[in-house]
């Protein structure tokens, strides 16, 4: 329990530098152009992670949402009520998971709409044959055949979102007093705070891997903007004004009527 608490700590200190969490967000733009350049320029060896059928993205990155919400749900909800447990209260941090998932829903939607919208069928993967029987891309390559279209890159948006969102939403671990929690939820908390952290440092990975084996340039770009967009317009515009789910406390409970 004591090794948890110092890597608790640590973890804590790092993300309460200004200049760490202030530029976070910068870091998938950053990697985004240098891993596109690398590509281009064929510097990067091919390695295990040039597949993807590597274990990460077959059994994270492709479900990467899913374990976002595994982690994030009951963090939220144990960090949250030992600042209030009002129900409106908690009430308004679940809804930031609901409009999270709203945005990863629309903006992954949207991405397979536009590829659909601009792609055409090819039978061979040399795409000199196009086949105009089959104009969706499920129904392309359900015969078999090959659908190149202009696909955004969803690996980019979502791990850089999922990202971003939870580093915004284990910031009240900075203010909260575990010490004043009983043995099993201080354990807790703080076990789903060290996997937060890690499953982050896979979603960076694995977003660099993206960035220097897969899709084109505008692709990885274009999805990093969607998600750093959809990250800023709620935590930096919306979630401070008074009709939204607010932002995730961040002071001790004493001092909460200053940030209601």
């Amino acid at each position: 329990m004591a090794a948890l608490d110092v890597i608790v700590d640590n973890l804590v200190t790092l993300w309460r530098i200004p200049a760490v969490r202030q530029n976070f967000h910068w870091i998938f733009l950053l990697i985004s152009v240098a891993g596109s350049t690398l590509k281009e320029l064929e510097l990067v060896p091919q390695t295990y992670f040039s597949s993807n059928r590597n274990a990460l993205n077959v059994y994270f990155v492709k479900v990467s949402w899913g374990w976002t919400l595994l982690l994030l749900t009951p963090f939220l909800l144990l960090s949250n009520s030992s600042f209030s447990r009002s129900v409106s209260f908690l009430g308004r941090r679940l809804l930031s998971l609901a409009v999270a998932t709203a945005i990863w829903y629309v903006c992954t939607e949207t991405f397979f709409y536009i590829e659909d919208a601009t792609g055409s069928c090819y039978e061979t993967n040399t795409l000199d044959v196009v086949n105009k029987e089959y104009i969706s891309k499920a129904s392309c390559r359900r015969a078999g055949f090959h659908w190149r279209g202009y696909d955004i890159s969803g690996h980019s948006f979502i791990l850089a979102y999922s990202a971003l969102f939870i580093v915004e939403e284990t910031a009240p671990m900075a203010s909260l007093k575990t010490a004043s929690l009983s043995a099993l939820p201080r354990m807790v908390l703080s076990l789903l705070y060290v996997a937060l952290n890690l499953i982050v440092i896979v979603w960076v990975w694995m977003f660099a891997c993206t960035s220097v084996y897969f899709h084109d340039p505008s692709h990885k770009l274009l999805g990093t903007i969607c998600a750093v967009l959809g990250w800023y317009l709620t935590y930096r515009v919306w979630y401070p004004k008074p009709l939204s789910p607010g932002l995730p406390p961040q002071r001790h409970p004493k001092e909460q009527k200053q940030h209601a």
